[in-house]
């Protein structure tokens, strides 16, 4: 009982320090690059992204030779994690440095098109109704102006912002421009885009893309983003920047260039069999490259930061996550575990690797960390910086990087019911609200998740079961409630489904 008690209490301590918004680089690595001049930073977050769609991280079939070389002269992060297992809840922890439960946005965000109407300008409180055993949160329609984004962080600091791509963080009045952001091209309320196509649009009332203007019909979106990445990094090559980079694919619609296509339906297939994302898979990944070179071209390279990695798993069908169990979604890793890459020229060692799990909420304070940039003071901020990792400092930093990692969905999805999970050390749990249930894992010895040990390890469970409680706790998370007028022979509210919206064609092509 001691040791447990042991357990609990040093759980407590790490949670508390945390909250402190702990920062390492004054006495880890300078804030300026060698040249004396500020780092440059370009973090990039790719939707739907699965662990296995990379060759440096096994794939047999995908090819992604910039993303590989991105990998090679960088830290690469075993353990890299989305903050959530859909997108828009890892999107606002990953602008904020906060977990999801804490910023309130805990789902993917209807967007305007699919009736996400914000009334009075307030997200929605209160549950929602149905009949099932639950009720759940409304899930916010917007992130909240008064959260502090990386581009609030970096901007006193003197730099210059530009938001690509994918925000799906609210509508017009909440657009990355209304949270800091010096320029925004392509960022709006949707979680997908009608089209991957210029004109990028339906054709239907507001399921367009506002802010990124056609420009030459039949231009691929992620070829678009890439163009427009490069130009804002050679225009602002002489002031230091921030390039926010979040491409809309690999999302569905499944749409690709047609001569990728057929490349890859001319390969031999392995886990991995859907041409069409593969080619999507190319496309980011000749992006990458695009922006490499803009960063070489610029003159740049030696203080620039990059960093790499995903809004959540890859979704099951389009692609396969094996050896991580399920995908996009669901509580397993395969629904949470990402590629996560750090370049950093003259810090990190180039080809190096790190076990220690990290977060999406990890990228706000690592990067005011490496600029000398003031953190917020104001408000709890869950993430921590990296920057002793990236430099190969942790073990200066006490066991900070111990931590627990928390995940909390409080909705029905699919057929799957709530859930929240925390991870600390090698030891993972689940705990499912309807029907109320434990899953414990140890992730060193079962890395897909196939062998759960809750009633074989009672004692872990509750130790485990009172560090998430107390997470629940602090990060004032919402939660479900019963349901008293459900009626279990009744029929049930339809659930939302994996892709925002009317589903589109899944496989289509130009």
């Amino acid at each position: 009982m001691r040791s447990h008690m042991l357990f609990i209490a040093s759980i407590a301590l790490l949670i508390a320090c945390v909250s402190t918004n702990v920062v390492f680089a004054e006495d880890v690595v300078p804030t300026t690059a060698p040249d004396g001049e500020p780092w440059n930073f370009v973090v990039i977050l790719i939707d739907d992204m699965g662990w296995m769609d990379l060759t440096c991280q096994g794939s047999q079939y995908f090819e992604t030779p910039n993303i590989d070389r991105l990998a090679a002269d960088g830290m690469t992060f075993t353990n890299g994690y989305a903050a959530c297992a859909v997108c828009s809840p890892t999107r606002a922890a990953f602008q904020t440095g906060r977990y999801p439960a804490r910023v309130g946005v805990t789902d993917w965000i209807r967007s305007k098109f699919q009736g996400g109407n914000i009334i009075d300008g307030q997200n929605p409180t209160g549950f929602t109704s149905g009949n099932q055993p639950l009720h759940c949160p409304k899930n916010a329609l917007f992130m909240e102006l008064d959260e502090v984004t990386l581009a609030e962080v970096l901007g006193p600091a003197g730099y210059t912002s530009c938001f690509i791509g994918k925000w799906h963080l609210g509508q017009t009045d909440q657009y990355p421009e209304a949270q800091g952001y010096d320029f925004n091209i392509g960022g709006c309320d949707l979680g997908q885009p009608p089209s991957y196509f210029d004109p990028y649009d339906s054709g239907r009332e507001f399921y367009k893309i506002p802010t990124m203007d056609a420009r030459s019909e039949g231009e691929y979106l992620t070829d678009r983003e890439a163009d427009e990445a490069a130009a804002f990094i050679l225009d602002h090559s002489d002031e230091p920047f921030l390039l926010n980079l979040c491409h809309y694919a690999v999302h569905t619609p499944l749409q690709a260039k047609r001569d990728l296509i057929d490349k890859y339906d001319a390969k031999e297939k392995t886990e991995q069999t859907n041409a069409t994302y593969a080619a999507m898979v190319e496309s980011v990944d000749d992006s990458i490259g695009a922006v490499l070179d803009a960063i070489e071209e610029a003159g740049v390279a030696d203080r620039t930061f990059i960093l790499f990695t995903s809004d959540n798993g890859g979704l099951l069908g389009p692609t396969n996550n094996t050896p991580l169990r399920s995908g996009k979604g669901f509580p397993y890793e395969g629904g949470i575990r990402e590629p996560f890459f750090v370049k950093w020229p003259g810090v990190v060692e180039p080809g190096s690797t790190c076990d220690t799990p990290v977060c999406s909420i990890d990228v706000l304070p690592t990067l005011a960390d490496a600029s000398g940039a003031a953190m917020p003071e104001d408000r709890a901020i869950d993430g921590i910086s990296l920057v002793p990792l990236l430099a190969g400092e942790a073990t200066e930093s006490g066991d900070v990087f111990d931590r627990p990692l928390f995940w909390h969905f409080p909705h029905y999805r699919g057929g799957l019911g709530p859930y929240s999970i925390v991870r600390v050390g090698d030891w993972k749990l689940i705990k499912r609200y309807d029907p109320p249930k434990f899953e414990l894992y140890n992730l060193a010895d079962d890395l897909s998740e196939t062998t759960d040990l809750a009633t074989q390890r009672p004692a872990i469970v509750s130790d485990l079961n009172m560090t998430l409680e107390d997470l629940i706790e602090s990060t004032d998370a919402r939660m479900p409630i019963i349901n008293p007028e459900y009626k279990p022979d009744g029929a049930s509210e339809p659930q939302p489904r994996d892709s925002v919206g009317p589903r589109p064609p899944l496989v289509t092509h130009s």
